[in-house]
C-alpha cells in the first residue's frame, strides 16, 4: 500500500513508526514531517493545513490511503475534498469533524443526545456574557472556552469574577483568538481526575483502544501552565472495566449513533477527554484524532498492525474483533525546550538520541529538525518523546527516565514526575 501520512509533530512520528512496521505497506510518505519521520518515511514539503496542495499532491500519487495527523485540515475538509477523487482517508469528514472543530456544536450535540457532560451557557455578545459572569447566581470557578480552534490554548480555567470577564471579554473582543473567540461557552468546571479514552469507528462499528493517562501542566506536582502534554503512560490506572463499560454506553455508543442520525457518520479515531466525578465520567471534550503525547503510548503496545486497522476505519471495514494488547504497559517523558509552553529559543543541537533507544524504548521526534551541516537540532516547544516498554509501569517507568538521562541538549526541561502516582497506586 502506498500511505501519505499528513503532520509533523510527536503524534506524527509515532504513527510513522508504527506504518512503517507493517507487512502491507510499500511506500509511506509524510507531509511535511521532522528529523524523526525522515527515518521511516520520505518526508515532503507540503504543509499539513495547505489542504489544495495535498488533494493535489494525493491525487496524482494515487495513495491507497492517507492518514490524517492533526485536527485542523480535518476541520478544513481535507477528508471531504480527498473522498471526492475516491482516495481513502482515516480521518472525520469536516461535519464530523466539528465534534472537535466546535466546542459549541459538540456541547449542543451532547445535550441532544443525552450524553454526560458539564453544565453550560453559550454566548456570542459580550455585554450578555458580561452581565451573566456578574450575577449573583454564578458560582465560580467555571470554565470559559472559545468556540473555534485555538491551537490548544482557547480554554481558560477562572476562579473568580475578574479573571472570567477578562477571558470572555478578550475572547470576544477578538484580541485572544480572532474568529475562534466569537462566540464562547461558560461551563461550570468539573472536579475528579482527567483521563484519555481512544475509539476507532468506520462510521457504523466501532472498537475501544487501549486506555491512557496524560500530565497537561508543565512542572512537577501538577504546577505551573497547561501545555499540550507533558508525558503520558498506558495503561490508565484510574479507567477500570466498571468505568470503561460505562464510558462505552453512556458516551461512545450515543456519539456514534447521533452522529449517524444527524447525517455526519464518525470515520476515523474519536479521542474523548473524560473528568472522573462524584457522579461519574463526564465529556470534558471530544477531538477528532489521535492525542499527542498519548499517541506515543499506544502505537507500541499494539499486538498487530496499525496499517491494518487504520485502513479498515478508512474503508468501513473495521474488524469486529478489538485489537490485542501487549501485556507491558508504556511511559512517555517528553523532553521540552526550557520556557515551554510560553517562548523558547530553537536551533540547539541535541545528542544521545540513538545512545538512549534500545528494542525496548523509542525517541519519537516532535518539535526536530536538522541544520546545515546535517545535526539534529530544536525546532518545537515538545521537542522529544521518550517512551518506553516495561513489565509493568514501574519498569517503564524508570526505562524512559534513564533513556532521558542519556539526551540533551542546552536549556533542556521535562518534568520528573510522569507516571509516578499511577506507580503508587498499582502498590
Amino acid at each position: 500500500m502506498k500511505v501519505l501520512l499528513v503532520g509533523s509533530g510527536g503524534r506524527e512520528d509515532a504513527l510513522a513508526w508504527a506504518l512503517a512496521k507493517s507487512d502491507k505497506l510499500s511506500l509511506l510518505r509524510c507531509a511535511p514531517g521532522n528529523a524523526g519521520t525522515a527515518r521511516h518515511a520520505e518526508n515532503i514539503a507540503i504543509g499539513a493545513e495547505d489542504v489544495t496542495a495535498l488533494v493535489e499532491h494525493a491525487t496524482e500519487e494515487r495513495y491507497d490511503l492517507v492518514v490524517v495527523g492533526p485536527e485542523v485540515p480535518l476541520v478544513a475538509g481535507l477528508a471531504d475534498r480527498l473522498a471526492e477523487h475516491e482516495i481513502p482517508v482515516f480521518g472525520p469528514s469536516a461535519a464530523a469533524a466539528q465534534l472537535e472543530g466546535s466546542k459549541i456544536f459538540s456541547k449542543e450535540f451532547m445535550a441532544r443526545h443525552q450524553i454526560p457532560t458539564a453544565g453550560f451557557h453559550v454566548f456570542d455578545d459580550e455585554q450578555q456574557a458580561l452581565t451573566h459572569l456578574r450575577s449573583p447566581e454564578t458560582t465560580y470557578p467555571l470554565v470559559i472556552k472559545a468556540d473555534g480552534l485555538a491551537a490548544g490554548k482557547g480554554v481558560i480555567l477562572a476562579d473568580d469574577v475578574e479573571s472570567a470577564v477578562e477571558a470572555a471579554s478578550s475572547m470576544l473582543s477578538g484580541s485572544a483568538f480572532g474568529a475562534a473567540g466569537a462566540r464562547i461557552l461558560v461551563e461550570e468546571h468539573l472536579f475528579g481526575r482527567e483521563a484519555s479514552f481512544f475509539v476507532l469507528s468506520d462510521g457504523e462499528a466501532f472498537v475501544e483502544l487501549a486506555t491512557c493517562q496524560d500530565y497537561k501542566r508543565a512542572l512537577d506536582g501538577d504546577g505551573g501552565l497547561n501545555t499540550g502534554g507533558m508525558g503520558t503512560y498506558s495503561p490508565s490506572v484510574w479507567l477500570d472495566e466498571a468505568t470503561r463499560a460505562e464510558l462505552i454506553e453512556r458516551v461512545v455508543k450515543p456519539t456514534i449513533s447521533g452522529m449517524q442520525q444527524e447525517g455526519a457518520p464518525y470515520r476515523g479515531v474519536l479521542f474523548i477527554g473524560v473528568m472522573l466525578t462524584e457522579r461519574g465520567p463526564q465529556v470534558l471534550e471530544y477531538n477528532a484524532r489521535f492525542g499527542d503525547p498519548e499517541t506515543q503510548v499506544l502505537m507500541p503496545r499494539l499486538d498487530g498492525d496499525w496499517l491494518e486497522l487504520l485502513n479498515g476505519c478508512a474503508n468501513g471495514e473495521l474488524p469486529s474483533e478489538p485489537p490485542r494488547w501487549r501485556d507491558e504497559a508504556a511511559v512517555c517523558v517528553v523532553m521540552a525546550a526550557g520556557g515551554y509552553p510560553q517562548s523558547y529559543a530553537k536551533g540547539a543541537v541535541i545528542s544521545g538520541v540513538e545512545a538512549a533507544e534500545d528494542s525496548r524504548t523509542v525517541v519519537f521526534h516532535a518539535g526536530t529538525a536538522r541544520d546545515a551541516s546535517g545535526a539534529l537540532v530544536t525546532s518545537g516547544g515538545r521537542v522529544l518523546g521518550v517512551t518506553s516498554l516495561g513489565v509493568d509501569i514501574a519498569e517503564a517507568r524508570e526505562k524512559s527516565y534513564a533513556a532521558v538521562a542519556a539526551i540533551h541538549w542546552d536549556n533542556e526541561h521535562h518534568r520528573n514526575d510522569i507516571a509516578l502516582d499511577a506507580v503508587g497506586r498499582s502498590k
